[in-house]
């Protein structure tokens, strides 16, 4: 059981750690220091249940048909080892979407110090919501894939799905409430660069024992 939760842990953080639009949504909260509490429990609530949706859902389909468990297993190696060539991509070819956060909705005063206009609780909540549930890659790496792998530990896949949530709201909890730090630590484009190689370095690790599980 513990195996199983300690594969959960790294397999959610591996996945949720990827630079998309809601991490950087949290990152911004956290840096204006705004609804942060609500926005780490919403993101963290929101990924409990898929990732408890994927694991039943996914887990009933395969105990039903046992003979699709090895072509998940290879199905979500492949898409591993795809998710981290899209890592190490980033690592050598950054965008420079996400490579430097500031915070927003700032405007320089008469005396030159940044003014930030507050941004209600509604619109940062609604927010929230859309970045999470309309992104389809949520979809896609917390229901399938997360539900997929946890199936492969049998008995123990709840133990792996109770890891996954711990990944999230670690994860979403320190980006939240440690924003400010982490805003000066990622505030270049190399520091993205080791944090996607590093991405990529577990997503490959991941995907070998996957596939070979013995």
């Amino acid at each position: 059981m513990l195996t199983s939760a300690l594969a959960g842990l790294g397999l959610g953080l591996s996945l949720i750690v990827a630079i998309g639009a809601q991490n950087l949504f949290v990152l911004r909260q956290g840096l204006r220091r705004e609804h942060v509490l609500a926005i780490a429990v919403i993101c963290t609530l929101s990924d409990a249940l898929l990732i408890v949706l994927g694991v039943s859902g996914i887990g009933l389909a395969l105990h039903a048909l046992p003979q699709l468990v090895t072509l998940v297993r290879w199905m979500g190696a492949a898409f591993l080892l795809g998710y981290s060539a899209m890592a190490l991509r980033r690592a050598v070819r950054p965008t420079g979407a996400a490579l430097r956060v500031r915070a927003a909705g700032t405007s320089p005063a008469p005396g030159g110090t940044a003014v930030a206009t507050r941004t209600a609780l509604a619109p940062a909540v609604l927010t929230c919501l859309a970045l999470t549930w309309l992104n389809p890659h949520v979809y896609l790496d917390t229901v399938f894939l997360l539900g997929s792998v946890a199936s492969t530990h049998g008995a123990g896949r709840w133990a792996f799905a109770l890891g996954a949530m711990v990944a999230s709201a670690l994860w979403f909890f320190s980006l939240a409430f440690g924003a400010r730090l982490l805003g000066r630590l990622l505030a270049t484009p190399r520091a993205w660069r080791v944090l996607d190689a590093v991405i990529a370095v577990i997503m490959i690790a991941l995907a070998v024992h996957l596939a070979f599980p013995g």
